[in-house]
Protein backbone atom coordinates (compact mmCIF):
# COMPACT_ATOMS: atom_id res chain seq x y z
CA UNK A 1 0.00 0.00 0.00
CA UNK A 2 2.70 2.45 1.03
CA UNK A 3 4.58 1.53 -2.10
CA UNK A 4 1.51 2.46 -4.21
CA UNK A 5 1.08 5.76 -2.35
CA UNK A 6 4.75 6.61 -2.86
CA UNK A 7 4.50 5.72 -6.53
CA UNK A 8 1.43 7.93 -6.99
CA UNK A 9 3.07 10.77 -5.08
CA UNK A 10 6.16 10.53 -7.26
CA UNK A 11 4.00 10.52 -10.38
CA UNK A 12 2.09 13.56 -9.13
CA UNK A 13 5.36 15.34 -8.30
CA UNK A 14 6.72 14.62 -11.77
CA UNK A 15 3.51 15.91 -13.36
CA UNK A 16 3.75 19.07 -11.27
CA UNK A 17 7.36 19.55 -12.36
CA UNK A 18 6.40 19.07 -15.99
CA UNK A 19 3.58 21.59 -15.64
CA UNK A 20 5.83 24.10 -13.89
CA UNK A 21 8.53 23.61 -16.51
CA UNK A 22 5.95 24.11 -19.22
CA UNK A 23 4.68 27.26 -17.58
CA UNK A 24 8.20 28.60 -17.21
CA UNK A 25 8.99 27.84 -20.84
CA UNK A 26 5.74 29.47 -21.92
CA UNK A 27 6.47 32.51 -19.72
CA UNK A 28 9.98 32.89 -21.11
CA UNK A 29 8.65 32.63 -24.65
CA UNK A 30 5.93 35.18 -23.94
CA UNK A 31 8.39 37.53 -22.26
CA UNK A 32 11.18 37.45 -24.84
CA UNK A 33 9.30 36.52 -28.02
CA UNK A 34 7.62 38.88 -30.52
CA UNK A 35 4.70 40.78 -29.05
CA UNK A 36 1.15 41.15 -30.37
CA UNK A 37 1.46 44.76 -31.54
CA UNK A 38 0.67 44.85 -35.26
CA UNK A 39 1.46 48.55 -35.80
CA UNK A 40 3.76 50.88 -33.90
CA UNK A 41 1.97 52.67 -31.06
CA UNK A 42 2.49 55.38 -28.47
CA UNK A 43 2.59 54.19 -24.88
CA UNK A 44 2.10 56.70 -22.08
CA UNK A 45 3.52 56.19 -18.60
CA UNK A 46 1.91 58.59 -16.14
CA UNK A 47 4.00 60.28 -13.49
CA UNK A 48 4.05 58.11 -10.37
CA UNK A 49 2.39 55.13 -12.09
CA UNK A 50 3.06 51.68 -10.58
CA UNK A 51 4.40 48.72 -12.48
CA UNK A 52 1.10 46.92 -11.88
CA UNK A 53 -1.01 49.72 -13.40
CA UNK A 54 1.35 50.14 -16.35
CA UNK A 55 1.25 46.38 -16.99
CA UNK A 56 -2.55 46.43 -17.13
CA UNK A 57 -2.56 49.41 -19.52
CA UNK A 58 -0.06 47.67 -21.79
CA UNK A 59 -2.16 44.51 -21.89
CA UNK A 60 -5.43 46.40 -22.47
CA UNK A 61 -3.93 48.42 -25.32
CA UNK A 62 -2.58 45.28 -27.00
CA UNK A 63 1.10 46.09 -26.56
CA UNK A 64 1.80 42.95 -24.48
CA UNK A 65 -0.03 39.63 -24.28
CA UNK A 66 -0.04 39.09 -20.51
CA UNK A 67 0.30 41.67 -17.72
CA UNK A 68 1.32 39.09 -15.11
CA UNK A 69 4.19 37.73 -17.20
CA UNK A 70 5.37 41.27 -17.90
CA UNK A 71 5.23 42.20 -14.22
CA UNK A 72 7.03 39.03 -13.09
CA UNK A 73 9.73 39.48 -15.72
CA UNK A 74 10.20 43.13 -14.79
CA UNK A 75 10.46 42.30 -11.09
CA UNK A 76 12.87 39.44 -11.75
CA UNK A 77 15.14 41.63 -13.88
CA UNK A 78 15.10 44.42 -11.30
CA UNK A 79 14.05 46.98 -13.91
CA UNK A 80 10.48 47.34 -12.68
CA UNK A 81 11.39 50.13 -10.28
CA UNK A 82 12.91 52.24 -13.06
CA UNK A 83 9.75 53.41 -14.80
CA UNK A 84 10.12 56.85 -16.40
CA UNK A 85 7.02 58.90 -17.06
CA UNK A 86 6.45 60.09 -20.60
CA UNK A 87 5.15 58.92 -23.97
CA UNK A 88 7.19 56.36 -25.89
CA UNK A 89 7.04 54.92 -29.39
CA UNK A 90 6.86 51.12 -29.28
CA UNK A 91 7.57 49.40 -32.61
CA UNK A 92 5.36 46.66 -34.03
CA UNK A 93 6.11 43.19 -32.68
CA UNK A 94 8.13 44.51 -29.72
CA UNK A 95 8.77 41.86 -27.09
CA UNK A 96 8.07 42.44 -23.40
CA UNK A 97 11.82 42.78 -22.92
CA UNK A 98 11.86 45.51 -25.57
CA UNK A 99 8.88 47.32 -24.07
CA UNK A 100 10.40 47.24 -20.60
CA UNK A 101 13.63 48.71 -21.95
CA UNK A 102 11.77 51.48 -23.77
CA UNK A 103 9.82 52.64 -20.72
CA UNK A 104 12.67 52.30 -18.21
CA UNK A 105 15.75 53.27 -20.21
CA UNK A 106 14.27 55.59 -22.82
CA UNK A 107 15.09 58.84 -21.01
CA UNK A 108 13.37 61.59 -23.01
CA UNK A 109 9.95 60.81 -24.45
CA UNK A 110 9.93 59.63 -28.04
CA UNK A 111 6.24 59.92 -28.86
CA UNK A 112 3.22 62.12 -28.31
CA UNK A 113 3.09 65.89 -28.72
CA UNK A 114 5.97 68.33 -28.96
CA UNK A 115 6.41 72.10 -29.17
CA UNK A 116 9.08 73.10 -31.68
CA UNK A 117 10.17 76.72 -31.18
CA UNK A 118 11.89 77.59 -34.47
CA UNK A 119 14.16 80.62 -34.71
CA UNK A 120 14.42 81.65 -38.36
CA UNK A 121 16.18 84.47 -40.18
CA UNK A 122 12.99 86.41 -40.88
CA UNK A 123 10.68 85.25 -38.09
CA UNK A 124 10.13 82.78 -35.29
CA UNK A 125 7.44 80.10 -35.24
CA UNK A 126 5.94 78.03 -32.49
CA UNK A 127 4.79 74.71 -33.89
CA UNK A 128 2.74 72.21 -31.91
CA UNK A 129 3.14 68.85 -33.60
CA UNK A 130 2.27 65.24 -32.89
CA UNK A 131 4.05 62.06 -33.85
CA UNK A 132 2.06 59.73 -36.08
CA UNK A 133 3.05 56.34 -34.70
CA UNK A 134 2.15 54.55 -37.93
CA UNK A 135 4.47 56.61 -40.14
CA UNK A 136 7.01 57.86 -37.58
CA UNK A 137 6.46 61.41 -38.88
CA UNK A 138 5.37 64.51 -37.03
CA UNK A 139 2.08 66.10 -38.06
CA UNK A 140 1.56 69.81 -37.50
CA UNK A 141 -1.31 70.57 -35.14
CA UNK A 142 -1.01 74.36 -34.90
CA UNK A 143 1.55 77.01 -35.84
CA UNK A 144 1.87 80.70 -34.89
CA UNK A 145 4.38 83.56 -34.64
CA UNK A 146 4.73 84.53 -30.95
CA UNK A 147 5.80 88.06 -31.90
CA UNK A 148 2.56 88.94 -33.68
CA UNK A 149 -0.02 86.21 -33.01
CA UNK A 150 -2.09 85.37 -29.97
CA UNK A 151 -1.39 81.81 -28.85
CA UNK A 152 -4.27 79.58 -30.11
CA UNK A 153 -6.38 77.78 -27.55
CA UNK A 154 -5.20 74.43 -28.92
CA UNK A 155 -1.66 75.39 -27.95
CA UNK A 156 -2.73 76.66 -24.51
CA UNK A 157 -4.55 73.40 -23.84
CA UNK A 158 -1.52 71.38 -24.93
CA UNK A 159 0.98 73.18 -22.68
CA UNK A 160 -1.09 72.17 -19.66
CA UNK A 161 0.07 68.59 -20.27
CA UNK A 162 3.11 67.79 -18.15
CA UNK A 163 4.13 65.19 -20.72
CA UNK A 164 4.51 67.77 -23.52
CA UNK A 165 8.05 67.94 -24.89
CA UNK A 166 9.87 71.06 -26.05
CA UNK A 167 12.69 71.78 -28.45
CA UNK A 168 14.35 74.90 -29.83
CA UNK A 169 15.46 74.79 -33.45
CA UNK A 170 17.99 77.34 -34.64
CA UNK A 171 18.12 77.94 -38.40
CA UNK A 172 21.35 78.55 -40.29
CA UNK A 173 22.18 82.21 -40.87
CA UNK A 174 20.43 83.66 -37.82
CA UNK A 175 22.42 86.29 -35.93
CA UNK A 176 23.23 85.98 -32.25
CA UNK A 177 21.15 89.07 -31.46
CA UNK A 178 18.14 87.45 -33.13
CA UNK A 179 18.61 84.27 -31.11
CA UNK A 180 18.67 86.16 -27.81
CA UNK A 181 15.75 88.38 -28.81
CA UNK A 182 13.56 85.41 -29.70
CA UNK A 183 14.58 83.22 -26.75
CA UNK A 184 13.49 85.96 -24.37
CA UNK A 185 9.97 85.43 -25.75
CA UNK A 186 10.02 81.66 -25.23
CA UNK A 187 7.38 81.39 -22.50
CA UNK A 188 8.35 77.83 -21.56
CA UNK A 189 11.91 78.82 -20.56
CA UNK A 190 13.27 80.70 -17.55
CA UNK A 191 16.37 82.68 -16.69
CA UNK A 192 18.12 85.67 -18.14
CA UNK A 193 20.71 85.91 -20.92
CA UNK A 194 23.27 88.39 -19.65
CA UNK A 195 24.78 89.38 -22.99
CA UNK A 196 24.51 88.65 -26.70
CA UNK A 197 26.98 85.84 -27.53
CA UNK A 198 29.77 86.43 -30.03
CA UNK A 199 28.53 86.36 -33.60
CA UNK A 200 28.97 82.97 -35.20
CA UNK A 201 29.43 81.18 -31.87
CA UNK A 202 26.02 79.41 -31.83
CA UNK A 203 25.51 76.15 -33.69
CA UNK A 204 22.35 75.98 -35.80
CA UNK A 205 20.66 72.75 -34.77
CA UNK A 206 17.66 71.35 -32.92
CA UNK A 207 17.93 71.28 -29.12
CA UNK A 208 15.60 69.35 -26.83
CA UNK A 209 14.85 71.36 -23.70
CA UNK A 210 12.67 70.96 -20.63
CA UNK A 211 9.86 73.24 -19.54
CA UNK A 212 11.36 75.82 -17.20
CA UNK A 213 14.83 75.21 -18.64
CA UNK A 214 17.44 77.94 -18.29
CA UNK A 215 17.93 80.16 -21.35
CA UNK A 216 21.58 80.84 -20.54
CA UNK A 217 22.25 77.09 -20.27
CA UNK A 218 20.75 76.59 -23.72
CA UNK A 219 22.99 79.34 -25.12
CA UNK A 220 25.92 77.57 -23.51
CA UNK A 221 24.95 74.30 -25.19
CA UNK A 222 24.77 76.07 -28.56
CA UNK A 223 28.23 77.56 -28.01
CA UNK A 224 29.73 74.22 -26.99
CA UNK A 225 28.32 72.53 -30.07
CA UNK A 226 29.69 75.21 -32.40
CA UNK A 227 33.14 74.93 -30.84
CA UNK A 228 33.05 71.18 -31.44
CA UNK A 229 31.79 71.50 -35.03
CA UNK A 230 34.43 74.09 -35.93
CA UNK A 231 37.21 71.99 -34.38
CA UNK A 232 36.10 68.87 -36.26
CA UNK A 233 35.88 70.65 -39.61
CA UNK A 234 39.15 72.56 -39.07
CA UNK A 235 40.94 69.24 -38.51
CA UNK A 236 39.69 68.02 -41.91
CA UNK A 237 40.40 71.26 -43.83
CA UNK A 238 41.97 71.40 -47.25
CA UNK A 239 45.64 72.50 -47.45
CA UNK A 240 46.86 76.02 -48.24
CA UNK A 241 43.69 77.90 -47.38
CA UNK A 242 44.02 81.68 -46.89
CA UNK A 243 42.89 81.59 -43.26
CA UNK A 244 45.15 82.41 -40.33
CA UNK A 245 42.87 80.73 -37.78
CA UNK A 246 39.66 78.74 -37.32
CA UNK A 247 37.98 82.04 -36.46
CA UNK A 248 38.71 83.39 -39.94
CA UNK A 249 37.25 80.22 -41.43
CA UNK A 250 34.13 80.81 -39.33
CA UNK A 251 33.86 84.34 -40.76
CA UNK A 252 34.06 82.93 -44.28
CA UNK A 253 31.48 80.27 -43.44
CA UNK A 254 29.05 82.94 -42.26
CA UNK A 255 29.43 84.80 -45.57
CA UNK A 256 28.82 81.59 -47.52
CA UNK A 257 25.77 80.91 -45.34
CA UNK A 258 24.25 84.30 -46.15
CA UNK A 259 25.08 84.16 -49.86
CA UNK A 260 23.33 80.90 -50.73
CA UNK A 261 20.66 78.69 -49.30
CA UNK A 262 21.37 75.92 -51.79
CA UNK A 263 23.50 73.22 -50.22
CA UNK A 264 24.99 72.11 -53.54
CA UNK A 265 26.32 75.62 -54.18
CA UNK A 266 28.11 76.24 -50.93
CA UNK A 267 31.49 74.88 -52.00
CA UNK A 268 31.37 76.82 -55.27
CA UNK A 269 30.48 80.06 -53.49
CA UNK A 270 33.29 79.42 -51.01
CA UNK A 271 35.70 78.86 -53.90
CA UNK A 272 34.93 82.31 -55.32
CA UNK A 273 35.75 84.04 -52.05
CA UNK A 274 38.84 81.91 -51.44
CA UNK A 275 40.07 82.71 -54.97
CA UNK A 276 39.51 86.41 -54.30
CA UNK A 277 41.43 86.30 -51.04
CA UNK A 278 44.32 84.53 -52.74
CA UNK A 279 44.40 87.20 -55.47
CA UNK A 280 44.20 90.07 -52.98
CA UNK A 281 40.80 91.12 -54.35
CA UNK A 282 38.01 92.65 -52.30
CA UNK A 283 35.22 90.21 -51.50
CA UNK A 284 32.48 92.65 -52.56
CA UNK A 285 29.56 90.83 -50.97
CA UNK A 286 26.30 92.51 -49.96
CA UNK A 287 25.58 90.47 -46.78
CA UNK A 288 28.66 91.87 -45.04
CA UNK A 289 27.60 95.43 -45.91
CA UNK A 290 24.12 94.73 -44.59
CA UNK A 291 25.57 93.48 -41.32
CA UNK A 292 27.52 96.71 -41.01
CA UNK A 293 24.23 98.60 -41.36
CA UNK A 294 22.09 96.49 -39.01
CA UNK A 295 24.77 95.15 -36.61
CA UNK A 296 22.87 91.90 -36.90
CA UNK A 297 19.87 93.37 -35.09
CA UNK A 298 17.02 92.23 -37.30
CA UNK A 299 16.49 92.16 -41.05
CA UNK A 300 17.28 95.19 -43.25
CA UNK A 301 14.06 94.72 -45.21
CA UNK A 302 15.15 96.79 -48.23
CA UNK A 303 17.88 97.02 -50.83
CA UNK A 304 21.23 98.58 -50.04
CA UNK A 305 21.66 102.25 -50.89
CA UNK A 306 24.62 103.45 -52.95
CA UNK A 307 25.74 105.55 -49.99
CA UNK A 308 25.88 102.39 -47.86
CA UNK A 309 27.89 100.56 -50.50
CA UNK A 310 30.42 103.42 -50.53
CA UNK A 311 30.57 104.04 -46.78
CA UNK A 312 33.73 102.70 -45.15
CA UNK A 313 32.89 100.37 -42.29
CA UNK A 314 34.76 97.30 -40.97
CA UNK A 315 32.10 95.17 -42.72
CA UNK A 316 31.99 96.90 -46.11
CA UNK A 317 33.85 94.40 -48.28
CA UNK A 318 33.42 96.72 -51.27
CA UNK A 319 35.91 98.96 -49.48
CA UNK A 320 38.07 96.81 -47.20
CA UNK A 321 40.50 94.39 -48.95
CA UNK A 322 40.01 91.56 -46.44
CA UNK A 323 37.58 89.54 -44.39
CA UNK A 324 35.33 91.49 -42.02
CA UNK A 325 36.41 91.42 -38.36
CA UNK A 326 33.73 88.95 -37.19
CA UNK A 327 31.22 86.50 -38.62
CA UNK A 328 28.00 88.08 -39.87
CA UNK A 329 25.69 85.26 -38.72
CA UNK A 330 25.76 81.80 -37.18
CA UNK A 331 26.76 79.36 -39.94
CA UNK A 332 25.77 75.71 -39.97
CA UNK A 333 28.08 72.74 -40.37
CA UNK A 334 27.64 72.57 -44.16
CA UNK A 335 28.80 76.15 -44.63
CA UNK A 336 31.75 75.64 -42.27
CA UNK A 337 32.64 72.52 -44.22
CA UNK A 338 32.39 74.45 -47.51
CA UNK A 339 34.62 77.24 -46.24
CA UNK A 340 37.25 74.71 -45.18
CA UNK A 341 36.91 72.44 -48.22
CA UNK A 342 35.87 74.68 -51.13
CA UNK A 343 35.60 73.41 -54.67
CA UNK A 344 38.68 73.86 -56.83
CA UNK A 345 37.37 76.33 -59.40
CA UNK A 346 38.71 79.32 -61.37
CA UNK A 347 35.61 81.40 -60.57
CA UNK A 348 35.96 84.90 -59.11
CA UNK A 349 32.45 86.20 -59.85
CA UNK A 350 28.89 85.08 -59.28
CA UNK A 351 25.45 86.63 -59.48
CA UNK A 352 21.88 85.45 -58.94
CA UNK A 353 20.44 83.56 -61.89
CA UNK A 354 16.74 83.86 -61.12
CA UNK A 355 16.26 80.24 -60.05
CA UNK A 356 17.38 80.70 -56.46
CA UNK A 357 20.93 79.77 -57.43
CA UNK A 358 23.81 81.65 -59.01
CA UNK A 359 25.67 81.98 -62.30
CA UNK A 360 29.45 81.76 -61.88
CA UNK A 361 32.10 83.34 -64.07
CA UNK A 362 35.86 83.56 -64.50
CA UNK A 363 36.09 86.78 -66.53
CA UNK A 364 34.54 90.17 -65.94
CA UNK A 365 33.07 90.04 -69.44
CA UNK A 366 31.20 86.82 -68.72
CA UNK A 367 30.14 88.12 -65.33
CA UNK A 368 28.73 91.32 -66.81
CA UNK A 369 26.73 89.23 -69.27
CA UNK A 370 25.32 87.25 -66.34
CA UNK A 371 24.48 90.51 -64.55
CA UNK A 372 22.56 91.75 -67.59
CA UNK A 373 20.50 88.56 -67.58
CA UNK A 374 19.83 88.93 -63.85
CA UNK A 375 18.88 92.60 -64.26
CA UNK A 376 16.23 91.61 -66.81
CA UNK A 377 14.82 89.01 -64.41
CA UNK A 378 15.07 91.51 -61.57
CA UNK A 379 13.11 94.11 -63.51
CA UNK A 380 10.35 91.58 -64.10
CA UNK A 381 10.29 90.75 -60.40
CA UNK A 382 10.38 94.40 -59.30
CA UNK A 383 13.55 93.94 -57.24
CA UNK A 384 16.52 96.23 -56.93
CA UNK A 385 19.37 94.31 -55.33
CA UNK A 386 22.12 92.32 -57.01
CA UNK A 387 23.06 89.15 -55.16
CA UNK A 388 26.64 87.97 -55.54
CA UNK A 389 30.13 89.22 -56.16
CA UNK A 390 30.45 92.34 -58.27
CA UNK A 391 33.05 93.22 -60.86
CA UNK A 392 34.12 96.71 -59.89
Amino acid sequence: MWRAIASNALTFFIVVLVVISGLLAWGRAEYSGPGPLVDAACVKVDRGASLSSVSRVLETSGVISDARVFRIGADYSGAGAGLKFGSYLVPAGASMVDVLGIITEGGQSTCGREVNFRIGVNSADVILRELDAATGRYLEVVKFDPAVDVAPQTYLDAVADADLRYRVTLAEGVTSWQVVDVLRRADFMDGEIAAVPAEGSLAPDSYEVTRGGDRAALIGAMEERQVRVLAEEWAERAPDLPYASPEEALIMASIVEKETGIAEERRQVASVFVNRLRKGMRLQTDPTVIYGVTNGEGVLGRGLRQSELRRETPYNTYVIPALPPTPIANPGRLSIEAALNPDDTPFIFFVADGTGGHAFAVTLEDHNANVVKWRAIEAQQGQNAVTGVQGN
